[in-house]
């Protein structure tokens, strides 16, 4: 067995791969030279059409990787059609690599147990995690941060053979947007490695437009094929999970000390720079900072996410100058992004560790969630505490490595079970890069940053120790059970540079 830097006991090969355990949040540099794909050209005149089927029947074969965005979220559609082709055409083995898979997406279940599908790589939020937990897939599941998943697919850990891109406006080149058509959904960043590096790359629209769209999220040198289909989704369900202020007493209990220690710190400052996440503490957050901005006459600088109302809100009161935007979150975010020139697109390259400056480098605070926090600073996003697989990793990593300071807002305890614990049933994110835990009892400093613990002593904020925190939780929930899992590994989960942060056992079926 290998002990990695999280502490974490990983055996030396998983699913026939030698293990390159995590190192520490900046201790393995590139490995690999940038993965391209073969040349290829398109001769005047010739026609970039093809119908879905057609492009499904010619190049999707047994054992390749094909991909997609999750932009529409639980209003996707694509997924399921095209691995629908695949299964009646016979095909056997794929991997699915989707940015993400939401509860729309519960047919891959299906697909998992005929042997349509052999595994996947991505994140998986809902049923398709639960069947990954019990044990119903060939192989082990990789989950990746968004910047891990674009670093993957250049570095070629993630070769992807066929890329289907849903785009809500094309063009009959190939050009895509997601801001104008009837599936309008935002961005189209999280593709765009998929069509860079994958060796054929299908654009899937429901709106054909008049050569050339613009603007141009993906572009016709990137695209092989164009395939008109009847709709790509539904872009109502991009509205899915939290993306409402919360209305808890407790959740605004916490989100009002996130915002007192972010004052204390000087973050609530001209030209200050924040990641806003979508679920209710969160969006509190984001909501009360503005407020804060605007009474005190004071401009921020921009704001990145994951894009809600909330942030829409900001940067047309002018409290903020600027929105990077990966995600969309509302169709209010959607409008503002076709709208707003100070509202800007962004590809998922952003978030890479292996770039020349990522976005997150300039961020100088985020507020991220989590499922449990344990005495180490460590963060889960990923399973539940009984141990189910039923969330991405999402953009976590990338924020928490890189923000000058990192909060994690969460409840002491949901459903009598402590949140803050000895040890989390899975490491999404190291507590190394974890400097602020953020309850309604008050917060807890992570001892290596003693310039925050000298900034907030003196102030009204409740300053506790993790272990205090703890120590609540359990007296009033008592301690948690451990989950009912065998020694079968299920999944791993990568730190953003590739290597190896922790795994996650096959949960009993009962």
């Amino acid at each position: 067995m290998i002990v990695n830097a999280a502490g974490r006991k990983l055996p030396e090969t998983i699913g026939g791969q030698k293990v390159e355990p995590f190192m520490g949040a900046f201790a393995t540099p590139p490995r690999k030279k940038r993965l391209a794909p073969k040349l290829s050209y398109v001769k005047p005149g010739e026609d970039k059409l093809m119908s879905l089927d057609e492009a499904v029947m010619k190049y999707v074969k047994d054992g390749m990787t094909i991909s997609f965005h999750h932009h529409l979220r639980d209003g996707d559609y694509l997924v399921n059609q095209v691995l629908e082709m695949v299964s009646t055409l016979g095909i056997k083995d794929v991997v699915l690599a989707s940015t993400a898979l939401f509860p729309v997406h519960e047919p891959v279940v299906r697909h998992l147990m005929d042997g349509t599908v052999r595994r996947v790589e991505g994140s998986m939020n809902g049923p398709v995690g639960r069947a990954c937990s019990f044990g119903h897939m060939k192989e082990i599941a990789t989950l990746r941060d968004h910047g891990g998943r674009g670093a993957a697919v250049e570095m070629g850990d993630l070769p992807i053979d066929v890329a289907f891109i849903a785009a809500p406006t094309a063009d009959d080149y190939g050009n895509c947007n997601g801001v104008h058509g009837k599936s309008a959904c935002g961005p189209l960043g999280y593709s765009y490695p998929d069509s860079l590096y994958a060796k054929k790359v299908i654009a899937v629209t429901d709106n054909l437009v008049e050569y050339p769209v613009t603007p141009m999220s993906i572009h016709q040198t990137h695209v092989d094929h164009v395939a008109e289909v009847e709709t790509i989704g539904n872009p109502e369900q991009i509205v899915s999970g939290t993306t409402k202020v919360t209305k808890s007493p407790t959740n605004l209990q916490i989100a009002e000390y996130v915002v007192e220690t972010m004052d204390a710190l000087g973050i609530i400052s001209e030209g200050a720079s924040i990641q806003a996440g979508a679920g209710g503490i969160s969006l509190s957050v984001t909501s009360q900072m503005g407020d804060l901005l605007e009474d005190r006459h004071i401009v921020g600088g921009f704001g990145l996410g994951g894009v809600t109302q909330y942030l829409v809100d900001m940067l047309h009161r002018g409290v903020i100058k600027k929105i990077l935007d990966a995600q969309c979150f509302d169709l209010t975010a959607v409008q503002s992004l076709r709208d707003d020139p100070d509202h800007a697109e962004i590809n998922i390259i952003y978030s890479s560790p292996y770039n020349k400056g990522s976005v997150y480098n300039k961020l100088d605070a985020a507020f991220l969630g989590a499922t449990e926090v344990d005495l180490d600073f460590n963060v889960n996003v990923n399973t539940h505490s009984d141990g189910l697989l039923l969330h991405g990793i999402g953009g976590h990593q990338g924020p928490a490595a890189c923000a000058k300071v990192t909060f994690i807002t969460v409840p002491l305890y949901r459903k009598r079970i402590p949140v803050i614990r000895d040890r989390v049933t899975t490491i999404s994110t190291p507590g190394e890069v974890i400097d602020v835990i953020a309850t309604e009892y008050g917060i807890a400093v992570n001892p290596r940053r003693k310039d925050i613990l000298k900034k907030v002593e003196n102030t009204k904020i409740p300053v506790l120790t993790i272990e205090e925190l703890k120590k609540e939780a359990y007296d009033l929930c008592g301690e948690p059970e451990l989950p009912d899992t065998t020694d079968d590994i299920v999944a791993v989960i990568q730190w953003r540079d590739g290597t190896i942060l922790d795994t996650v056992k096959k949960v009993v079926e009962k």
